[in-house]
């Protein structure tokens, strides 16, 4: 009985990443001392998800994707979350999960979906040109009112979309991935120009989605690699914050009124 209750109870949690040992850690079967010097964080982040290196390009792609997405400046609500925080007396670990848990659907979750887009519009099978595509993407413009990774609030066309793109062109080239991803991504791109009658560039999360999706990640896994970066950024600007001071900072400076719309000025009768 004894030995049946210890038997479930190391079966209680599995684990194929990480074998620890007294004195002794294992990552994916790599001794982690051989690890410490020898691979970069990049290759890291491969190794743990995935259970293997990464070839060159992988890395490399991996790499591009997430420098990308590591800030967007304050005007970012997750970025802004950061600092907010850091003025109100809390540890940097606490500004940087009020961050983080701010990135949801709509905000940090566009990439996610966007790779699903890819994903959908892939499985219909066949080519992945404008003419295919059009239709489909016609019946998700039905029920959605924006096309994740397309378009961008702030930037008429996304500076980081266009580097992304040429890298993954080139690994392409090189027979490093299939290209499918790529190609979808330049469909709907194309399929949203016939549909709007003017271009709706491709964004990060359009772009990231396509590296991603060429690097054999899922939807989810996706979000988590962007949350990842994202990180990086939150990180930077908390310490940035605790370095210049500020205590209780709101959204906006106390001499910026908002917009108040409820009831006029009134007074409690008597007897109410």
């Amino acid at each position: 009985m004894q030995q049946d209750r210890l038997a479930a109870a190391t079966q209680w949690w599995r684990t194929g990443i990480i074998d620890i040992q007294p004195g002794s850690i294992g990552v994916r079967g790599y001794p982690i001392e051989q690890l410490i010097g020898g691979v970069g964080f990049v290759p890291m982040i491969w190794l743990m998800l995935r259970g293997e290196l990464p070839s060159d390009w992988q890395a490399r792609l991996l790499e591009a994707a997430m420098v990308a997405s590591v800030d967007h400046g304050p005007q970012a609500p997750s970025i802004a979350i950061a600092r907010m925080a850091s003025t109100c007396g809390v540890g940097v670990n606490n500004a940087m999960a009020s961050a983080v848990n701010a990135l949801g659907d709509v905000h940090g979750g566009a990439g996610q979906q966007c790779l699903a887009l890819y994903d959908r519009m892939i499985a219909l099978g066949g080519d992945t040109d404008a003419a295919r595509i059009a239709p489909a993407l016609r019946d998700v413009l039905h029920t959605e009112k924006r096309l994740p990774g397309f378009g961008h609030r702030f930037h008429p066309v996304d500076p980081r979309s266009a580097p992304l793109l040429g890298l993954i062109e080139q690994a392409v080239a090189d027979k490093a991935v299939a290209g499918r991803h790529l190609s979808v991504a330049r469909g709907v791109e194309a399929a949203l120009m016939e549909i709007k009658g003017k271009r709706v560039p491709m964004n990060i999360d359009g772009a990231t989605a396509a590296i991603f999706g060429e690097l054999g990640f899922g939807p989810v896994e996706s979000r988590g690699l962007f949350i990842l970066s994202r990180s990086v950024g939150i990180l930077a600007h908390a310490s940035e914050q605790m370095q210049q001071g500020g205590r209780i900072k709101g959204p906006m400076p106390t001499n910026i009124p908002y917009a108040y719309e409820g009831p006029a000025r009134r007074h409690l009768e008597a007897g109410q």
